[in-house]
């Protein structure tokens, strides 16, 4: 929720190309809780997800000169979620852990080809292409629950208490847009 006396985004911006100090108090003010919320779903760890948008904002002022991102708050939440599955990735490398992010990509696995690296395959261009499509096809509430779950993966009990349905509807109707996705994917040749 954004407070009447915070700056504007393009100020804030403004601010890094000025290499102004005050654009990472601003960033921060404005746009803490909703980074350490992604970070906190990725990693679980209270102490993590606070180092995570702590990098975040070094990134960001690191990369604002060149960079001049047209929305901020998708910039920052692009940074944040990078940052902590690359720290989620480091703590999880000898071991498979038991948080959110293995039950998000063991519920992916079956929509892409590679399930070693769910990511890698993501990022292919052709592929976030289809999948940019294919979530721009679904309706607003649907696409809402699986980016929730999938981008910034909230468990499914927190889904389902703020749309207002049980955990078992939640997880049906994340099985069936997966389904679909699958079957785009397919009909588009990524599978």
């Amino acid at each position: 929720m954004v407070r009447a006396n915070q700056m504007a985004d393009d100020r804030i911006v403004e601010l890094y190309w000025e290499r102004s100090e005050s654009a990472i108090r601003e960033t921060a003010d404005k746009y803490g809780d909703y980074c350490r919320s992604i970070a906190y779903n990725i990693l679980y760890n209270p102490e993590d997800a606070e180092e995570s948008v702590n990098d975040t904002w070094l990134h960001a002022w690191n990369n604002m000169p060149p960079h001049k991102p047209s929305v901020l708050s998708v910039f920052l939440g692009k940074i944040t979620r990078r940052i902590s599955i690359d720290r989620w990735r480091k703590k999880h490398a000898a071991k498979r852990g038991s948080g959110e992010m293995d039950l998000v990509l063991d519920e992916l696995e079956d929509c892409v080809a590679d399930t070693a690296d769910v990511e890698a395959t993501i990022e292919q261009k052709e592929t976030v292409r289809i999948i940019s499509e294919f979530l721009g096809s679904l309706p607003a509430e649907e696409r809402r629950i699986f980016l929730s779950r999938y981008w910034y993966m909230e468990p499914i009990t927190t889904i389902a208490r703020r749309f207002g349905f049980s955990e078992s509807k939640t997880t049906s109707m994340l099985f069936r847009t997966r389904k679909k996705l699958r079957q785009k994917l397919e009909s588009e040749g990524c599978l």
